[in-house]
């Protein structure tokens, strides 16, 4: 199931009635922040902590 254009556009229109034109900028600027550090905390977890890299040498 994809998503055409008329309908992405009609989810923006309601998502604007429904949260109105300030409180949906804030909503993105919020969302943009979460996937920010999400993505930093999956590129954390694929490095090794200092002192594990030091543990697997021994």
């Amino acid at each position: 199931m994809r998503l055409g254009t008329m309908e992405i556009l009609l989810i923006l229109v309601l998502a604007l009635v429904i949260f109105g034109g300030g409180k949906l900028a804030g909503v993105g600027k919020a969302l943009g922040q979460s996937i920010k550090e999400f993505k930093n905390e999956i590129k954390d977890d694929d490095k090794p902590a200092a002192g594990e890299a030091a543990k697997k040498d021994e």
